[in-house]
């Protein structure tokens, strides 16, 4: 009689028990690190407070997050709104404009070598200079008002993306570019097809990048010329000694620096949820 051939038994059901077990343990391990972050955090509020009431360090200097907190509540009397309003505006013209043209230079540096090489000493120098060397002849130009504080932004962020993305346009693969020529792909179909798809990492990674820098360049701005905005906020208010004021206007500027950030990490994982980039 002939025998019946036997087959292993498959072991779907052990690797999906393994897979849900890593799923949990890396589910613990978020929800681990996010305890400790708000833990960190309220347990050096809690020190700051305890720390001024006591007498340990001087609350008129450093203030105290309760004087804190109720600058923030009295808004509406201090102008906080107002002033968020303008740094938020004048940091995401800085860095929308600065991300446009970056890319638009870093686009013609790559179709263009020999603009490439003619401008790549003068990236390079204007990159490692200090920018805010730069504030007095900026304010001359654009006038002292926004439209300098928006040039300041710009400014940092400009060579910052022209950099990141035409080292990555440098390094995409050029066998996949190679190729695309042996089929007649023209330059301008290279670029939309291969280059630019392939980049869009190293542009959200640019875009993470200048968004805080953005910010740093319009804080800097509004520092020397302004009438309105947080980094006004902070000069006033250490004129003044209300440093009550000057520690709120801290707070609103890490609390906008985070949710501008999330909110390109956010269209970065939405991008690439929608095209696998």
């Amino acid at each position: 009689m002939k025998q019946k051939t036997e087959f292993p038994k498959t072991t779907t059901h052990t690797l999906s028990e393994e897979r849900v077990r890593w799923l949990q343990q890396q589910k613990r391990q978020i929800v681990s690190v996010k305890i400790w972050q708000w833990g960190l955090l309220i347990v050096l509020i809690v020190l700051w407070e305890v720390a001024a009431r006591l007498g340990w360090i001087d609350a008129f200097l450093v203030s105290q997050p309760s004087r804190i907190v109720n600058t923030l509540l009295h808004t509406s009397q201090n102008g906080l709104l107002r002033h968020v309003g303008v740094t938020v505006y004048e940091t995401l013209t800085g860095f929308f404009l600065g991300v446009l043209l970056g890319l638009g230079i870093s686009i013609l540096c790559w179709w263009s070598p020999f603009v490439s090489r003619v401008s790549e000493p003068y990236l390079v120098v204007l990159n490692s200079l200090p920018k805010i060397a730069l504030g007095p002849v900026i304010i001359l130009i654009a006038g002292a008002g926004t439209k300098a504080i928006i040039v300041m932004a710009l400014a940092i962020s400009l060579i910052v993306t022209v950099l990141e993305m035409l080292s990555g346009f440098h390094t995409t693969d050029t066998e996949n570019i190679k190729m695309a020529q042996t089929f007649g792909a023209t330059r301008h179909q290279i670029l939309l097809k291969i280059v630019l798809p392939a980049n869009l990492p190293t542009l959200f990674n640019s875009l993470k990048i200048n968004i805080g820098l953005s910010l740093v360049g319009v804080i800097a701005g509004e520092f020397l010329v302004s009438k309105a905005g947080l980094g006004y906020l902070i000069v006033y208010g250490g004129q003044v000694f209300q440093m009550d004021l000057v520690m709120a206007s801290v707070f609103i500027l890490a609390v906008v620096a985070a949710l501008m950030y999330q909110g390109v990490s956010s269209c970065q994982k939405l991008i690439r949820n929608r095209f696998g980039a």
